[in-house]
């Protein structure tokens, strides 16, 4: 009996972010299942090398080094889309950035990046990808949020704030577009063994924010394979699912502050408290890659999560001064 024809099979796919991590992992996911696939993301360098990574694989792939924050963004991926592909069919939002360290180590501008990456590049890429989507009749929009998307991580604001408002958009924008032939499917990942540690950014004390965060990045019984995330994420999306929150802890944090928010909020409360100050010089916007020789954790600690920077390639860590 012939398997039946998977749903993304022979359709076009644009996937934000996708030259490492999480966004690398989905693209050759869609790949697999037969998509034609757009890849976007801000460095060419790493762009290329993620092009020829899948089309070595036998992808049907093409890139667009592009930053998603300016304004002219979603004209040129369409426009490289068509040229390329044809309509567009699928449009994974997942392109993102990650800032960590306590609120007396922010700045407004640490928000306004957060919001315009992980909000309002998605907000106006969907809009204008929505005639294709439409007009196929079975389009499909993902939007990787985050279960800080759902609750208030500590150290993680401007991040939070983004990734609430872009879950918030992509909830309500599955609503508007019911009958329309186009679904919505909301993603809520806890944490990912994609290497991401090594591509945030670290304010206040870098060295700290990076031992906590580094450490709970790479622990298996915390985070997730991320091979095994884009399964479930294009799986989700293929079967038009509302929504997808992956990680039994960060299923376990959703349920838990949907039963008991004040509980839940006194957690995160004393979970803060424990996390590092910002000491009394606080430093700003510090690589992962330069926070890592500055941090006394051990590299056993981040075993896991180094190795999967290196396969997904993610930034590689300085562990020497």
């Amino acid at each position: 009996m012939t398997a039946p024809r998977h749903r993304f099979a022979g359709r076009t796919a644009l996937v934000t972010g996708s030259s490492r991590g999480l966004g690398l992992l989905v693209a050759r996911e869609l790949a697999r299942h037969g998509a034609r696939v757009m890849l976007c993301a801000r460095d060419p360098d790493a762009l290329g090398r993620a092009e020829r990574r899948l089309r070595d694989e036998g992808a049907d792939v093409a890139s667009l080094s592009c930053d998603i924050t300016r304004p002219d963004a979603p004209r040129r991926l369409l426009d490289a889309v068509h040229e390329r592909f044809g309509p567009l069919d699928v449009l994974v939002n997942n392109a993102g950035i990650i800032q960590v360290g306590p609120l007396d180590a922010l700045r407004e501008e640490d928000f306004r990046q957060a919001m315009d990456t992980m909000y309002f590049a998605p907000l106006r890429l969907t809009l204008a990808t929505l005639p294709d989507l439409r007009a196929g009749g079975d389009g499909t929009v993902v939007t990787v949020s985050s279960v800080g998307g759902r609750i208030p991580a500590p150290h993680l604001l401007p991040y939070v704030a983004a990734k609430f408002a872009a879950a918030g958009f992509s909830q309500g924008l599955r609503a508007e577009l019911a009958g329309t032939g186009v679904s919505v499917t909301t993603v809520l990942p806890g944490l990912m063994r994609t290497g991401s540690h090594t591509a945030a950014r670290f304010h206040g004390r870098p060295g700290a924010e990076y031992g906590w965060f580094a450490a709970a990045a790479s622990a298996p019984l915390l985070s997730m394979d991320a091979e095994r995330a884009a399964r479930a994420i294009v799986r989700a999306a293929a079967r038009r699912r509302p929504e997808l929150v992956l990680t039994p802890a960060a299923k376990i944090g959703v349920r838990a502050q949907g039963l008991a928010p004040a509980t839940t909020a006194r957690l995160l409360a004393l979970a803060a408290r424990a996390l590092p100050s910002a000491g009394d010089a606080p430093r700003h916007g510090v690589p992962g890659a330069d926070a890592a020789g500055q941090s006394a954790l051990p590299s056993w600690a981040t075993a896991l999560g180094d190795r999967a920077a290196h396969r997904f390639a993610q930034p590689r860590p300085h562990t020497g001064p």
